[in-house]
Parts: C-alpha cells; sequence; structure tokens
C-alpha cells in the first residue's frame, strides 16, 4: 500500500537526485577549462604514442627519455608554428598602432569605393545603395586598442593552458600503463578483458587516425601554399597554414578558407586597380583553393580517413553529415573518432549482432 510517507520519501529522493545532478553540472561548468585540457592532452597523447614507440623500439631510448623526447618534439612544432606569425605581426605592427588607423581606414574606403566603381560599370546601381547605407562613415577603427589590450590578455591566457597541457601530456605519456592499470580495479571482473580491449584497440585508432589527419592538414597546407606562391601573396606560409588549419572542420572548414584566403589577397593588393588587379588575383586564388579542396575531398581525405579508422569513405561522409545536423560544427569535429569508439565499444560487448558484424567487419 502506498503511504503518505512513501510518496514523500519518493519525492524526496527525486529532488535530492535533480540536486545532486545539477550541482554536479555545474562543477563540470566551472570547470570546463580543466576539462578541455585534458581533452587537448589525451589527443596529443595519442598523437605521441606511435612516436615514443619508435623511439623505444628503434632508437633504444628508456621510457622516460622517451617521453621527454616527445614533449621536445611538440614544444618544437608548437614554437614553430608561433615563430610563423612573428613576421606578420612585426610587419602589420604599425598599422595596428592608434597612430595609422587613419591610413587603415583610407585604404578600406579606397576598397569599398573601388567595388562601388566596379559594380556601377556593370549596370549595378550599387553606389547608392552604398550611400544610403552610410558604410564609409560607419568605419571606425578606434576599437584597435582595446583589441590589441585583449588580444594581450589572450596570448597570456594560451601561455598559462599550453603549459599546462604539456604538463598533463607528459604524466599521460609517461604514466599510461599505470593509468590502465589503475582503472583494472574499478572494472568488474566480468567485463574487464572487453574492456581493456576496447581501450588498447581505440587507442591504436585514434592514433592513426590523429596521425592521418596531421598528414592530410599537411599535404592541404604545401597545395595552397603553392597557390599562393604562384600569384604571389605576401606572408603565403602563414595564410596557407590558417586555412589548412581550418579543414579540421569536415566541408564547411575549406568555404571558411576560401573566404578568409580572398579577404586576405584582397586587403594584400590595396591601393592597386580593382577590375584589373585585385579582382582577377582573388578570382584565380579561389579557383586555385577549389581545386585543392576537390582533390583533397575526392582523394586524400577518404582515403587517409577511411585506412586510419577502417571505415569506407561513404561511412564516414555520412557520419559527419549526420552529426553536423546534430550537434553543429562541434559535431563534425568529434564525429570520426566518437564513431569509432562507439564502433569499438559495439564489437566487444555485442560481437554477434548482424548490424554491428556488418559495420565492424574491417576492426
Amino acid at each position: 500500500m502506498i503511504t503518505s510517507k512513501i510518496i514523500s520519501n519518493g519525492i524526496l529522493r527525486s529532488v535530492l537526485t535533480i540536486v545532486v545532478v545539477g550541482l554536479i553540472l555545474l562543477f563540470l561548468y566551472k570547470i570546463q577549462s580543466v576539462l578541455i585540457y585534458l581533452v587537448i592532452s589525451l589527443i596529443l597523447a595519442l598523437i605521441g604514442t606511435p612516436i615514443l614507440d619508435f623511439f623505444k623500439r628503434r632508437l633504444k631510448f628508456n621510457h622516460i627519455f622517451a617521453t621527454i623526447a616527445v614533449l621536445v618534439i611538440f614544444i618544437l612544432i608548437i614554437f614553430g608554428f608561433i615563430m610563423l606569425f612573428v613576421p606578420l605581426i612585426l610587419s602589420q605592427g604599425q598599422n595596428l598602432s592608434l597612430l595609422n588607423t587613419g591610413e587603415i581606414e583610407q585604404k578600406i574606403i579606397l576598397l569599398v569605393n573601388q567595388i562601388t566603381a566596379f559594380l556601377d560599370n556593370h549596370s549595378i546601381d550599387s553606389a547608392q545603395v552604398l550611400k544610403e547605407a552610410n558604410i564609409t562613415s560607419k568605419i571606425n577603427f578606434n576599437f584597435i586598442p582595446d583589441f590589441l589590450n585583449a588580444l594581450l590578455g589572450t596570448i597570456s591566457s594560451f601561455g598559462m593552458g599550453l603549459a599546462s597541457v604539456l604538463f598533463i601530456t607528459f604524466f599521460f605519456l609517461k604514466d599510461s600503463k599505470k593509468f590502465l592499470i589503475g582503472s583494472k580495479k574499478l572494472i568488474p571482473d566480468s567485463h574487464e578483458d572487453q574492456v581493456i580491449n576496447s581501450v588498447e584497440k581505440t587507442n591504436h585508432l585514434l592514433s592513426r587516425y590523429f596521425i592521418g589527419l596531421l598528414l592530410q592538414l599537411f599535404i592541404v597546407f604545401i597545395c595552397y601554399l603553392i597557390v599562393l606562391i604562384i600569384f604571389g601573396l605576401p606572408n603565403a606560409i602563414i595564410i596557407a597554414f590558417l586555412c589548412a588549419v581550418l579543414n579540421i572542420i569536415p566541408y564547411i572548414g575549406p568555404l571558411i578558407a576560401s573566404l578568409l584566403a580572398a579577404l586576405l589577397t584582397m586587403l594584400s593588393n590595396l591601393g592597386s586597380d580593382f577590375q584589373s588587379e585585385i579582382l582577377p588575383t582573388t578570382i584565380y586564388v579561389l579557383i586555385g583553393f577549389w581545386i585543392v579542396q576537390i582533390i583533397d575531398n575526392n582523394l586524400s581525405q577518404p582515403i587517409i580517413f577511411s585506412k586510419s579508422v577502417s571505415s569506407h569513405p561513404l561511412e564516414i561522409f555520412l557520419v559527419i553529415l549526420i552529426a553536423g545536423f546534430l550537434f553543429g560544427i562541434l559535431g563534425m569535429i568529434i564525429a570520426v573518432p566518437l564513431y569509432t569508439i562507439l564502433k569499438v565499444i559495439s564489437k566487444e560487448f555485442f560481437p554477434e549482432n548482424p548490424v554491428i558484424k556488418l559495420l565492424t567487419k574491417d576492426l
């Protein structure tokens, strides 16, 4: 018989559960930066594991020295990326200063006027629209000093985050076996083998995936760089690097990269004639980028990703597409790693299911 005491106890337990869950979510929200550091460190550890094994097996390094060597490689790579931007920052430093904001404003206004004249010459009455919108009077670069202050704060936070990530990554690489042994104590004996096999196989596949991703980005970077050098754009290495990094976002990233390349191409040619120089160069750069993206989307990306995670290219495409519809850009980025984890776990725990058999036949 259900009494008022039982009902009140049930309500009390439900409220307590909601409060506990809410507190946990609030706690996770408050430490979201730490969680991001852990995820990035885990990714770096997965990428570094094959390099660590190479140092230990081929070069006969001991475990500690091999771990330090992997960390040094990461630091050198990060330092190299940062040094790419130093020439750009130095060359643009004067233009970003408060004293030269008038010059930048004049160049932007000149570009707007050139675009207006070009469209007007082609029977498009854009000049009147621009005048009504009063765009030139709204261009204001007084925000630049505040932006620079915010940039300094961001650099400071980045430095602290980078140090934290490298510190965590070091112990992920150094004590990975200890973490595995410790986790065994938390796993029920009946599922211990399945969980351990899932972890090892997932670690192997994700290591291959992230290495494949780096290879794909490197190929795209080289192709972008060739296009930019052919058309004589300044700071080609930096622009190619930024556009290549955007390829981490499947399908949408290359589109953003094309728009960024077009904008930087136009800004790099400020002061030139719009119709005879700026517009043709921008179109040629866009065509070059689109050719690179066609090659990447149809050759390098499907081959590299399908080989690294043992999935069919069509399967990967559908997974990314579905994740994009459900969770947006973030879903597209994490779709392949998460799908790989789910496939490995499903094969270990439900090996007789016909659908899982079909999807995991190559694992």
